[in-house]
């Protein structure tokens, strides 16, 4: 085995991602035992220690609580690996050695771009200096994760009034509005003394959605992350079907009044079209609000949705932001008795609690 002793200070001074926080958190109680393996191929939420060789469109990096850290070159980082969907920047896969590579989210992902969109830079380039081990192995995300994803089986049993209501917010796209039409839902429903958790199901591992929501007004939030995952792109349905599903149940344990669960993308992405057509999202879903760029997007997704059987309650998300685009958006839903909301009217207590049926102040 091809091993590289690491210091504790050395490792204490290696700057850590949000998407590596936990294993950071474990770092800081004890940097004792830990090497560099060097001798295998990396697989998607292994932690690697690599180091800045060129700075390109990532020139900060998520640290743990979020603070965006400037990077230089030189800096040696403490990333984990993984594969990234994103149409407004990078596909990237994880790569089959330990060769140089890339930095594809800000988070902290490490993955090979395979393609890019083309009015952003190339991503900052890394060298991998080796995988973080200790004597048990490589270190992985998910065995320092609070959470797995091991879903319970839902007790339909229990009266539907002790549930909370779990509404879904899907969208066209990634940058269609979604994150802001769950900050503002969850901000309308708790300014209207509701008790509310929020969490996002997919995506890429990072922390401005999550304290986006803590700052709503959420009591709770988690995300995929939070199971052990950089990212959720290229697992296969059963593991989606099991992160959506655990994720729910567990924001549901505190007994808040709402839960609200974004999934990223649109609906054509492959982890979430497979996700949406599987009884497993509408056996945990009651209401679903749709962001839109457009109308035309807002027709389409709205359409699609009703296909799939979902109870879709509402359009909003960008398209709101144009007087003129919502009101094409409202006419071509009118036939389906969809509003189309705008999205920070959805921080009105009033529209919030109207638009799902709910009391203020009191639970379903």
């Amino acid at each position: 085995m091809d091993i590289t002793p690491l210091s504790p200070q050395r490792l204490r001074a290696v700057k850590a991602s949000y998407t590596t926080r936990y294993v950071a958190a474990a770092l800081e109680s004890s940097a004792d035992g830990y090497h560099l393996e060097t001798d295998r191929a990396p697989r998607a939420g292994d932690v690697v220690v690599a180091r800045v060789t060129e700075i390109g469109k990532h020139t900060r990096l998520e640290g743990p609580a979020s603070r965006r850290q400037l990077l230089f070159v030189g800096d040696e980082v403490l990333l984990a690996y993984g594969p990234r969907y994103a149409p407004d920047q990078f596909l990237a896969e994880v790569p089959e050695d330990l060769g140089p590579c890339d930095l594809v989210a800000a988070g902290g992902l490490a993955g090979r771009v395979v393609d890019q969109h083309a009015a952003i830079d190339d991503a900052t380039r890394i060298e991998p200096l080796g995988l973080l081990a200790d004597a048990r192995g490589v270190v992985t995300l998910a065995e320092h994760a609070p959470y797995d994803a091991t879903p319970a089986p839902r007790d339909d049993a229990t009266p539907s009034g002790t549930r909370p209501l779990v509404v879904g917010v899907l969208g066209t796209s990634m940058n269609s509005g979604k994150s802001t039409v769950l900050a503002s839902l969850v901000n309308g429903l708790t300014r209207a003394g509701l008790v509310v958790g929020a969490g996002k199901a997919t995506g890429t591992g990072a922390g401005n959605d999550a304290n986006l929501f803590h700052d709503a007004g959420a009591v709770r939030v988690l995300d995929f992350t939070d199971f052990g995952l950089p990212s959720t792109f290229r697992l296969d349905l059963a593991a989606v079907r099991d992160v959506w599903t655990a994720l729910v149940d567990q924001l549901a344990l505190d007994g808040p009044d709402v839960v609200v669960v974004e999934v990223a993308d649109g609906l054509y992405q492959g982890e979430t079209a497979q996700l949406l057509a599987d009884p497993a999202y509408a056996g945990r879903v009651d209401v679903v609000l749709f962001a839109a760029q457009d109308a035309l997007g807002a027709a389409g997704g709205v359409g699609r949705l009703a296909e799939l059987g979902l109870p879709v309650r509402a359009a909003s998300g960008v398209v709101t932001a144009s007087p003129l685009a919502a009101g094409e958006a409202g006419a071509a839903l009118a036939a389906t008795g969809v509003p189309v909301v705008d999205t920070f009217a959805l921080c009105d207590p009033a529209v919030a609690t109207g638009l799902l049926g709910l009391a203020v102040g009191a639970a379903r």
